[in-house]
């Protein structure tokens, strides 16, 4: 029997990953699916999380709108230091060792919405969006602020059920200093060109989440990829299917770090075909002041924790420090 051909690609290059229905009454079953999920790859769908694909579809057509924009009127919301407005296409170099350049990619970052004269704005991952005009696209804010919303639920939602899968209260990630106020971002992106994995060129290059865990939702369009073994030579590199009305779910470097390095924050990258591809993600950190150390229910005698505990605002500065690229280069742009 011959593999299905998927945008070219044989079915035997896909990763196979396991579905959870976040509707299930039974709670024991889905724990354990997220569990076995976790130890194996880190990657899984969930579906009947609770957004409607009918707003999933607005959400898309007001990116869309967005990306459409000519690039001088983009640049005028282009994003700050706090992470927050549109990144321009090469802005971000997720794997340096291996591109000749930056992502392949636009995007545009939305966070916390923190007002200016808030004291809570002095945090570096706190502070005001940038915003669109209204009369330039009408019922932007509403659909990415409605939509912010209700990922932050889901995401809260499945971390709860993280919690059980590793021993721990069902409550324990909703606690203040967790995702009581968290560091979310939702991040809308748009792709275009083609990738050369041979010659450095990605629509995002290989790399790992930041947080403690991501939601992805895609168009139909083939581009991520994910290698279960980073340290495989060569490295194994599968695709992971669009699912309509599904979120990919992807586990970040807090949680193995919290984990002890039992769930998986697997690397990950996005080689593109040629075609527009449209995604967004939803990233969930907890709060600044959020300390990241080893679980008591992911340590031992015999394995003890393997990171120091960190801050959560100290191990996300250290990241993006190391992917962004330095906003001084626009401003020489602009002279």
């Amino acid at each position: 029997m011959e593999n299905q051909i998927v945008d070219g690609v044989e079915a035997a290059n896909f990763s196979a990953l396991n579905c959870i229905d976040l509707s299930n009454p039974d709670i024991h079953q889905t724990v354990s699916l997220v569990k076995q999920a976790c130890l194996d790859c880190g990657f899984f769908y969930i579906v009947n999380h609770g957004i409607s694909q009918e707003f999933i579809e607005e959400v898309f057509a007001q990116s869309k709108r967005m990306f459409s924009l000519p690039l001088s009127e983009k640049m005028k919301l282009l994003r700050n230091e706090k992470n927050r407005g549109y990144i321009p296409v090469f802005d971000e170099h997720l794997d340096p060792d291996n591109q000749v350049h930056g992502d392949y990619k636009e995007g545009y970052d939305i966070g916390v919405e923190v007002a200016e004269d808030d004291p809570d704005a002095e945090k570096p991952f706190y502070g005001p969006n940038i915003w669109p005009q209204e009369d330039q696209l009408p019922g932007w804010r509403e659909t990415m602020e409605k939509f912010y919303q209700q990922a932050l639920e889901v995401a809260r939602s499945l971390a709860r059920i993280i919690a059980l899968a590793l021993g721990l209260e069902r409550d324990f990630f909703d606690k203040p200093e967790m995702l009581g106020e968290p560091i979310a971002t939702l991040r809308i992106l748009h792709y275009e060109g083609q990738s050369d994995p041979s010659n450095g060129i990605y629509g995002a290059g290989a790399h790992s989440d930041f947080g403690l865990i991501t939601l992805l939702a895609t168009d139909d369009v083939l581009g991520l990829q994910i290698c279960n073994d980073k340290d495989a030579k060569p490295q194994k590199w599968e695709y992971v299917a669009p699912m309509k009305g599904a979120f990919i779910v992807n586990l970040g470097d807090m949680l193995e770090r919290w984990s002890n390095c039992i769930f998986k924050s697997t690397l990950h990258r996005v080689v593109a075909n040629g075609q527009e591809r449209y995604s967004m993600t939803f990233f969930t950190e907890p709060s600044h002041d959020c300390l990241v150390e080893c679980l008591p229910t992911c340590k031992s005698d015999k394995n003890p924790p393997k990171f120091p505990p960190i801050l959560c605002r100290t191990y996300l500065s250290q990241q993006n420090k190391v992917i962004q690229s330095d906003l001084s280069i626009y401003k020489k742009h602009e002279t």
